[in-house]
């Protein structure tokens, strides 16, 4: 029931100040309160059901396309000073997933952050996936993963607290199949949803899985497909197919731990998980900090199925010509690629697979354990040729 005396005493005051008292952006009476009838500043609520949502609607860009491009992140992080703890085993210097902290000779903090906007439009599924997502990069590191702290920004103000309690259970649950505990977190008032976790795991200081440590002979193994970027924008357009959504969702929530585990046990020289950067802005960094050249055949590349009928029929997010922004510089593309396939490559991934550099007499038996493990999708997509300050060739093998 609305408190009518409590309205007229907090309208009346936002009218005095000619802004509401909750958005000085707007004036009072707002469009919300001509439309519905329903003053915020009051305390008022909207009444919405969870069906009625759809949570890609509340953003511009979807998954980890919402991240900062690599080019202004390089340039804000080129004004902060260096870190020199000697403590601080992988720090921001490295361009890798997560930073390292010894505590021990035997044992280090693994540490972490991702969060971001809406990809999928069920509540619980978003919560899996920013669980699956933040998790990846302690994975990607050879780390086990122990603790996490939620983020969240949300309206709550206009959609319904079941939603929110949604999305935060879907992360919870998929931590726990992580093995992971969620012991607090924080939230915001904010228009546009965000979530995703702080990670905190360990991990043995002298096996700890860098993005710098490629050497010529490597191979380099991806183990999900690539094109969730693309499919996300699609759906955005209201262009993409109930199949491959339900593709991409099942991925984007597979965790990436038992991929992780296999490549420690085998001994991989380096590794890094695939996101917002996109295959290419990722390679970039492992090739820069390796100090090699790395070839990349572009039709051994797992894609999801509509992926290029997609892209041949124009649906090239902002996100994709940011990633190549940075990137290309690093890139050699052989002309008979395809525009497609090139897209494809700078394509921002939302909880991608692993990208290994693994020595080449372990390349196939890894690829044939991953496929064992449920991981049929491992693809090898190139090799590295020599050492060099960092370059990428994509071509046809």
């Amino acid at each position: 029931m609305i408190d009518l005396k409590k309205r007229k005493k907090i309208m009346g005051r936002s009218i005095k100040l000619g802004h509401c008292i909750c958005n000085p952006k707007q004036n009072c009476p707002c469009p919300l309160f001509k439309e519905k009838n329903v003053c915020l500043c009051a305390g008022e609520r909207l009444k919405d059901g969870i069906e009625d949502v759809s949570l890609t609607e509340f953003v511009e860009n979807a998954g980890c396309a919402s991240k900062i491009s690599q080019d202004d992140l390089k340039k804000v992080l080129a004004l902060l000073p260096e870190i020199s703890d000697p403590r601080v085993l992988v720090g921001t210097n490295a361009c890798d997933d997560a930073g390292v902290y010894r505590l021990t000779d035997k044992i280090a903090l693994v540490q972490t952050v991702d969060i971001f906007t809406p990809n999928v439009d069920d509540p619980y599924t978003f919560g899996q996936v920013a669980a699956a997502n933040s998790v990846s990069d302690i994975y990607a590191m050879g780390g086990t993963p122990l603790t996490a702290l939620s983020i969240i920004g949300f309206p709550i103000e206009k959609l319904s607290h079941q939603i929110m309690s949604h999305i935060l259970r879907g992360g919870m649950d998929k931590l726990k199949e992580a093995g992971t505990v969620v012991i607090g977190g924080h939230s915001i008032k904010d228009e546009e949803i965000k979530f995703g976790f702080a990670v905190t795991g360990v991990i043995d200081p002298k096996k700890i899985v860098s993005n710098g440590g490629a050497g010529p002979g490597d191979v380099l193994i991806l183990t999900k497909p690539l094109g969730t970027g693309v499919i996300s924008f699609a759906r955005q357009l209201g262009k993409a197919s109930k199949q491959t959504l339900e593709a991409i969702s099942r991925s984007m929530v597979e965790l990436n731990k038992t991929a992780s585990e296999l490549m420690t046990e085998m001994g991989a020289s380096a590794a890094t998980d695939v996101t917002g950067f996109g295959l290419l802005g990722h390679l970039t960094e492992m090739a820069v900090q390796s100090g090699v050249t790395v070839e990349v055949y572009a039709e051994s590349v797992p894609l999801f199925d509509q992926v290029l009928e997609y892209l041949g029929l124009g649906m090239i997010s902002g996100a994709i010509e940011r990633n190549k922004e940075y990137a290309s510089r690093y890139v050699e593309m052989s002309k008979n690629v395809g525009e497609e396939i090139e897209n494809v490559l700078y394509d921002p991934q939302t909880s991608g697979g692993l990208l290994v550099a693994i020595p080449e007499d372990k390349g196939t038996l890894f690829i044939n354990r991953l496929k064992q493990k449920g991981i049929r999708q491992a693809s090898i997509i190139g090799r590295v040729i020599s050492k060099s300050k960092g370059r990428i060739s994509v071509k046809k093998k």
